[in-house]
């Protein structure tokens, strides 16, 4: 059920991290979502997501800044339930973003924040 995935750093300034990371670095833009989301490409396997600050992670810079999401294919309501019942502890509910998403957040054994998503179906 898990496909794929990507870390992602919040960062204080949307267009300079942009620019480090693909002008700077040098790593591929894979696509930019306007000023809420990018995503760039180290190598084969790695996406790195880039984010603005959110209340729903640490301050830039700081421990809990960078996250680990795993996308998934199947109903995230299934791999939550199933994952519950084998002791995961999910932080608040199931959140829809629309036209984005549904995301989960939990933690791994040692707290390090992780998310699952399951995309938005895209209506064609």
């Amino acid at each position: 059920m898990i496909d794929g995935g990507n870390a992602t750093i919040f960062v204080s300034d949307f267009e300079r991290a942009i620019h480090f990371y693909t002008e700077v670095l040098g790593m591929p833009l894979r696509m930019r979502a306007e000023n809420f989301w990018a995503e760039v490409v180290a190598g084969k396997d790695l996406v790195i997501g880039i984010h603005p600050e959110s209340e729903n992670a640490a301050k830039p810079g700081t421990p809990g800044s960078i996250q680990l999401g795993l996308n998934v294919t199947g109903s995230l309501h299934e791999l939550v339930d199933d994952l519950k019942g084998k002791g995961v502890v999910f932080e608040g509910p199931i959140v829809e973003d629309e036209g984005v998403g549904k995301f989960a957040r939990f933690r791994d054994p040692d707290g390090n924040q992780l998310y699952f998503w399951e995309p938005a179906q895209v209506s064609t």
